[in-house]
């Protein structure tokens, strides 16, 4: 957020998507800023479009490792464009993550993933889709979600 901030993109940010609607598609790090807060080096404001914050995993030593790393499977908890041709028997792709967010609306929560808990993999709002793993190191999954929203036009239905 400094660095937006250092950059006054926020603003620019706010104005493109979400006055004038333009798709956006957040990764990883791009998903995270979209809640209102962060716990990660300390608490810290995000841009608020969604009603969420970030967590970071909790797991005793002997459990799962930190950061989640490596390919897992998304759980799809709504039909939605950027997951059409997508692998038919399971929907792989990779994460690098020690925080995840935590929504407080479930309808914004496009997929989930299971690591040791369920948590939100992908979330969603009008012109809006962010991920926390990373389509661009997850393959033919990946490259097909990347392609679904290059031709993703979400005004058509406003």
């Amino acid at each position: 957020m400094k660095n937006l901030e250092r950059r006054n993109l926020i603003d620019m940010l706010n104005y493109q998507v979400i006055q004038k609607r333009k798709p956006f598609l957040g990764i990883c790090l791009g998903l995270q800023l979209l809640a209102n807060t962060s716990e990660e080096h300390g608490l810290h404001k995000g841009l608020g479009w969604f009603d969420a914050e970030v967590v970071r995993f909790k797991f005793r030593e002997t459990e799962l490792k930190v950061p989640h790393m490596g390919w897992n499977d998304i759980i799809p908890e709504v039909e939605h464009p950027l997951f059409e041709n997508l692998g038919k028997e399971h929907f792989s792709f990779y994460f690098v993550h020690s925080y995840y967010i935590s929504c407080n609306k479930t309808e914004s929560i496009a997929a989930s993933c299971d690591y040791g808990i369920k948590f939100t993999a992908a979330i969603f709002r009008d012109n809006i889709f962010a991920t926390q793993f990373h389509p661009e190191k997850s393959q033919d999954n990946g490259i097909q979600l990347l392609e679904n929203f290059i031709n993703w036009n979400p005004n058509k239905y406003a």
